[in-house]
């Protein structure tokens, strides 16, 4: 099923400038892994958000996506935007500049599709609240990581577990080119998509889990056991001179694996889905 046809898609038009469209299939014969690995293979940056409510269900929708239209990162007051080979370079506060993104389109909503259609996927790291209070500059920052990045998407993968459907989306923008431009390239995204779901997945995805390597995987910790005993007898100082009343006190273990990460994800999720489900939004 396609909706909306031209004639509602140029209505919606009128009064919004991303405009989705959206053909529905079936989706008893394809899991999201499945899915995920047709459609992501070969891309640099790409998506699978799963959710699990009450601790035990599976959310109803799960989305994925690959080849973002725009992605943004930040770290500290250093902001990079990308979009494709365009690369452009910004100073400031970055949930300003995720605001300005997103207010620069008007969404239009189409009856029966998920909230989300198009728009940013990604993280914020702990350390962006330095942009919003003065914190102090105590850490040291040994990982170089991004503070924020965030992927723009305008082409999902919904699973709806609910009607065991799956909706491939394309939302249109047609504050850049036409109406009929932008359908009949919404349609031919779209035709792209299911086509790659149809071909199914490479032997390669099919290997074996006891072909990895075996053997113990070399762990390095941040923190010494001695080290790390001398912060808790010190906290428990604190708290019995009433100068804290709580700590959480953790250490950083690091490993090289030799898998890659998308397979460790999958053993993940078996053990625990919502926790796997945040570690791969850490990936990208």
């Amino acid at each position: 099923m396609l909706r909306p046809d031209y004639k509602e898609f140029a209505r919606l038009a009128q009064n919004a400038t991303l405009v989705p469209v959206a053909k529905t299939v079936t989706a008893d014969l394809l899991t999201p892994v499945s899915a995920f690995l047709a459609i992501a293979a070969k891309a640099t940056n790409a998506f699978l958000l799963e959710s699990v409510e009450g601790g035990e269900k599976i959310g109803r929708h799960t989305f994925l996506g690959a080849d973002p239209y725009m992605k943004v990162s930040s770290q500290g007051a250093r902001i990079t935007l990308e979009r494709g080979k365009k690369r452009e370079q910004r100073t400031g506060n970055i949930f300003q500049v995720v605001k300005e993104l997103l207010r620069a389109h008007r969404p239009a909503t189409l009856e029966g599709l998920p909230p989300f259609t198009a728009g940013a996927v990604g993280y914020f790291a702990y350390d962006v609240v330095r942009q919003l209070e003065n914190v102090g500059e105590h850490a040291k920052d040994d990982l170089f990581l991004p503070d924020c990045v965030l992927m723009f998407f305008d082409r999902l993968l919904v699973f709806d577990h609910l009607r065991h459907q799956i909706h491939i989306i394309a939302t249109a923008d047609v504050s850049k080119e036409s109406p009929r431009k932008a359908y009949d390239r919404a349609l031919a995204d779209i035709a792209k998509l299911e086509k790659k779901l149809a071909a199914g997945l490479r032997p390669s995805h099919w290997r074996k889990t006891s072909s990895a390597r075996a053997g113990q995987i070399a762990l390095h910790r941040g923190t010494s056991r001695e080290t790390f005993m001398r912060n808790v007898e010190r906290a428990k100082e604190y708290i019995a001179a009433g100068d804290i009343f709580q700590v959480v006190l953790s250490q950083r273990v690091d490993f090289v694996p030799d898998v890659a990460p998308f397979d460790l994800y999958r053993a993940l999720r078996t053990v625990h889905e919502s926790r796997a489900a945040r570690i791969l939004c850490c990936t990208f």
